[in-house]
């Protein structure tokens, strides 16, 4: 797994500041007024700082960004950043900043001298989400995860408030690892192994196979992967750090690989579907990081692991296949595949964990990638309360999230002459009907979250907290989800 920056914190010293041979960064406002350490930085370059910040360039900065002094005369270190940021800057803001800083510095190793401790981990935070690379997959090792040390008042407490930000970043980097592995490393086998690994941070984990699922009547999900010569199985992920109370179920779909099936999807951009996945990925990227910061809650993570792919066994067009549940489904067309396995795994949870809530997250519509773009996951929810909250949580994390309609009228677009439904309901509201299959397989009286994240997961620009590729989309959000609302005190 691809690991976070070195960060540490240390006392400020500034005989070490003179001598440290790399970048050095340090923190200014808006107006061009530093703290008692800046301006300690300030006078060992001989004046250099205040003389950026007394010109037209600062004044052009905008809090975020920062402004770069190559070779300062005073001091060994071969640049100088200073990065403008409100005293008054919220959370969210200052870990942009960080993030900002951590593309910047690129992997070099960095001296952040911080005037106030409490934004140094959240500094800490933001750069180390930024400073990601995927290198597994070359052949020369590249990995560009440079140190950081904080020197601050305080570095004890400092470190220990970095703490569980560092195993959100940790839970982040893994969702973003899974999503960019190719197929033919990544399979269904290979995920579960790495599955049941992360059962040395003290999760449960259960790998339930193809005889188990045929057991249990879960043939939608099984109907997906019958054509490949990869097993289908289901991860149960459990973390039990609550009471007694009722857990709650984050539900991923896991296409290791979709072709459409024998409904092909065109050539162009298909290697992309590496990343069908990605809704498995956030799920076991946010168990590993509650598991890492000890979180007092009771979650159980299901995934789905499958791979979609054409061959003289694969599912038809046109094929009534009967869901755990009991529900018969025509399949209109094998690429609408995620919700088949999303049904199956909703269905298992309410059945066998009587879940508080639930949220899924899939890959799932390109509808809602025209409908939102890549600034937005569509949100759909039969609970006006759970729903609020986790909007409230993603708007903290600086994840965007919008709410889409889930009324009565769209269940005709998907009735069946031959069966209780089908999968599909054509092109109009094709990312409201495929969250209209799902919710058939949710109790009224759960709390249910459907996450259509297919523009979120993976971007063709880099965003605020990730370079170009897989972002992590979620883990920040379901994480802010449980401390707020799932937690024991």
């Amino acid at each position: 797994m691809t690991r976070i920056a070195s960060i540490d914190f240390a006392d400020i010293d500034m005989k070490a500041i003179a001598e440290f041979k790399s970048g050095i960064a340090l923190t200014a406002t808006p107006e061009g007024k530093l703290g008692a350490a800046g301006n300690s930085v300030d006078k060992l370059t001989g004046g250099s700082i205040s003389r950026l910040l007394a010109s037209e360039s600062w004044t052009k900065a905008k809090p975020g960004k920062a402004r770069s002094i190559s070779w300062p005369s005073g001091i060994d270190a071969e640049s100088v950043h200073v990065l403008c940021m409100s005293s008054q800057s919220d959370s969210l803001e200052v870990r942009k900043a960080g993030a900002a800083l951590g593309k910047i510095a690129s992997g070099s190793p960095l001296l952040f001298v911080s005037d106030c401790r409490q934004n140094a981990p959240e500094l800490a935070f933001g750069i180390a989400l930024r400073n990601y690379a995927f290198t597994a997959r070359k052949s020369a090792d590249e990995s560009t995860g440079g140190s950081v040390t904080f020197m601050t008042a305080n570095p004890d407490e400092a470190k220990s408030a970095s703490e569980s930000l560092m195993a959100v970043a940790d839970g982040v980097f893994l969702a973003r690892d899974l999503v960019n592995e190719p197929a033919n490393h990544l399979t269904t086998t290979e995920f579960s192994k790495r599955i049941k690994s992360l059962e040395k941070t003290g999760l449960s984990v259960s790998i339930l196979d193809e005889a188990r699922l045929a057991e249990l009547g879960m043939n939608l999900l099984l109907a997906v992967g019958q054509g490949s010569a990869s097993p289908s199985k289901v991860a149960v992920i459990e973390l039990k750090g609550g009471k007694d109370e009722a857990p709650l179920a984050l539900i991923g779909k896991g296409v290791v690989f979709d072709t459409g099936g024998i409904s092909l999807k065109s050539a162009g951009g298909m290697e992309e579907m590496t990343m069908d996945m990605g809704g498995a990925g956030v799920v076991v990227g946010t168990m590993l990081a509650l598991a890492l910061r000890k979180a007092k809650a009771n979650v159980v993570g299901l995934v789905g692991l499958v791979e979609n792919m054409p061959s003289g066994t694969a599912t038809r067009p046109g094929d009534v296949v009967t869901s755990m549940k009991g529900d018969t489904v025509e399949i209109i067309n094998t690429d609408a595949e995620g919700r088949l396995v999303l049904a199956d795994l909703l269905w298992y949870a309410q059945k066998f964990h009587k879940p508080a809530a639930m949220v899924d997250l899939a890959t799932l519509t390109g509808a809602v990638i025209v409908g939102l773009g890549h600034e937005n996951a569509g949100v759909f929810s039969n609970d006006n309360t759970f729903c609020g909250r986790f909007l409230k949580a993603a708007g903290t994390e600086g994840e965007g999230a919008w709410r889409m309609p889930l009324d009565k009228a769209y269940d005709k677009l998907l009735e069946s002459s031959i069966a209780d439904f089908k999968n599909v309901g054509g092109r109009p509201a094709g990312a409201i009907t495929a969250a209209k299959f799902l919710q058939r397989f949710v109790n009224e009286k759960t709390p249910w979250i459907h996450l259509d994240i297919a523009g979120v997961a993976r971007t063709g620009k880099e965003t605020a907290f990730a370079p170009k590729g897989p972002t992590g989309w979620g883990v920040t959000t379901l994480n802010r989800l449980v401390a707020s609302h799932f937690e024991s005190s």
